[in-house]
């Protein structure tokens, strides 16, 4: 029997006008204080964390839990300061130099079969690579997570990421936060 599929909890801020970033190089802060705190919150409350490697790239996160409180009190539940952080990449066009890698936190990235090998000599053990299939099934991503005993799996993005657990009808729940300005 199959483990079951973890609760898939999508979590975005926007713009009043529907953005969720922009056009320039840097990272769009959308969120207020209180939301960040809310996203540190979830995190602790999930097993993974997932987002795509265009986020990856462009906005250089940790994916941590910030809280020392919520760190702590994940360690004393058994479970490590903070959660799987996961990467979905089509390309590979993956660096290790990223703090992503230098940061707490195990680390597991998904990408097509025919990726997996390079991407695997490039990480070294930085990161656990596995395969989604011949192209990224967002579907076996979930399933292997399963598997993998997440039981709740936060999607920070970006954009296509979402789009993709929607448009599969992974998403069990979705948090939004509005910015109080136009794009």
């Amino acid at each position: 029997m199959a483990a079951p599929r973890p609760y898939v909890l999508l979590s975005a801020a926007m713009s009043v006008d529907g953005y969720i970033d922009d056009t320039t190089p840097e990272r769009l802060r959308l969120s207020d204080e209180e939301d960040f705190d809310r996203v540190d919150q979830v995190r602790a409350e999930s097993d993974a964390i997932l987002i795509g490697a265009t986020t990856l790239r462009r906005d250089h996160p940790r994916l941590i839990v910030k809280s020392p409180r919520r760190q702590a009190e994940r360690q004393t539940r058994g479970l490590p300061a903070c959660p799987l952080k996961v990467v979905v990449t089509a390309s590979g066009d993956i660096s290790p130099d990223l703090r992503f890698f230098h940061s707490a936190g195990d680390r597991l990235i998904y990408c097509p079969e025919a990726v997996a090998p390079k991407l695997r000599d490039r990480l070294g053990d930085l990161a656990e690579v596995a395969s989604a299939g011949a192209s990224l099934d967002f579907g076996a991503v979930v399933d292997d997570l399963g598997e993998r005993g997440v039981r709740q799996l936060m999607v920070e993005g970006g954009t296509t990421i979402h789009t993709q657990f929607l448009t599969a009808g992974l998403a069990d729940e979705i948090h939004l936060a509005v910015a109080p300005f136009f794009v």
